[in-house]
């Protein structure tokens, strides 16, 4: 799953407008144009398609986190980072969306995709720990797929 396609997902998930997604992107500190938008959203086989980065998709999620829960009280924003894992964007989903661990499982629920609560906390464990998972792809993808059940 690349991230133009993480992107079209969150946005059909969320239901956001193009509108919307600019706005959240410039609570991160970065203002993408409508034609930039719009060739990130396009589909993987339209030759105008343009990467959506790693940092960029960081970006995004640090600005729904802010949209879904306001901005940080020292009023700093956060560091957009160069790689964004599989687990990373879990977490910040998790985060924007204050979902607790039964939160979690209720959107996996809709999705009809089981994950246990052992499993989904080894998502959440820093790599060094000896319980760390790495979140596969399809985890991701059905999570997002919950959340557009719930709207």
């Amino acid at each position: 799953m690349t991230n133009n396609d993480i992107l079209r997902r969150l946005r059909y998930a969320f239901n956001y407008s193009n509108v919307q997604i600019a706005n959240i992107m410039q609570h991160a500190g970065t203002e993408p144009s409508a034609a930039q938008l719009s060739s990130w959203l396009k589909r993987e086989d339209d030759p105008e398609l343009v990467k959506f980065l790693d940092p960029e998709l960081c970006q995004f999620l640090d600005g729904l986190v802010i949209e879904k829960r306001g901005p940080r009280p020292d009023g700093s924003k956060p560091v957009v980072q160069e790689f964004i894992s599989t687990n990373e964007i879990l977490k910040k989903l998790r985060v924007a969306l204050s979902l607790g661990e039964d939160g979690m499982m209720e959107v996996f629920k809709n999705a009809d995709f089981v994950v246990t609560k052992a499993e989904l906390g080894s998502f959440f464990r820093k790599e060094s720990h000896a319980k760390y998972a790495k979140c596969p792809e399809q985890v991701l993808r059905k999570f997002i797929h919950g959340l557009g059940q719930q709207s």
